[in-house]
């Protein structure tokens, strides 16, 4: 079976700064473009941003919306971490441990995007916690 890829599609103001953000500051490949929309490779994951009229306004927190990646190496996570502070981008959320001590331990930081758009990035002490784990009922920050 090949790979099956993840796409997501998201709202911008500004397609000359959604490249510099994602392009210059994460890394991400452009591809397809037009002046409505850009494609972009986030890690073999295809992100649409598409522009928007509407007003793009901050969330109070991280629940309900955002989106991310999972890192299977933590060399990997710390090279992003590493190049987000090298860039300048905006962390929503400074990195962190979470549930440290527990099968469910992690690391994790957020980055909010010039549109708002808030992006997690995480590695999993133990991979089985990534979709198992089922006995414990921790997710996210909130109680």
């Amino acid at each position: 079976m090949n790979p099956t890829l993840f796409h997501l599609a998201f709202p911008v103001n500004d397609i000359a700064r959604t490249k510099a953000y994602y392009a210059t500051g994460l890394g991400c490949a452009i591809g397809r473009e037009n002046a409505q929309s850009v494609i972009l490779n986030l890690y073999g994951h295809q992100l649409v941003a598409h522009l928007t009229e509407e007003p793009l306004l901050s969330q109070k927190g991280i629940y309900p919306r955002h989106f991310g990646l999972i890192f299977t190496t933590e060399s990997d996570w710390e090279a992003l971490l590493e190049r987000a502070q090298r860039q300048g981008l905006t962390f929503y959320q400074s990195p962190k441990y979470r549930f440290t001590g527990l099968p469910l331990e992690h690391r994790t930081f957020f980055l909010e995007d010039p549109f708002h758009n808030l992006m997690e990035f995480k590695y999993y002490a133990h991979p089985e916690a990534i979709f198992g784990e089922a006995s414990f009922t921790q997710i996210g920050d909130r109680v």
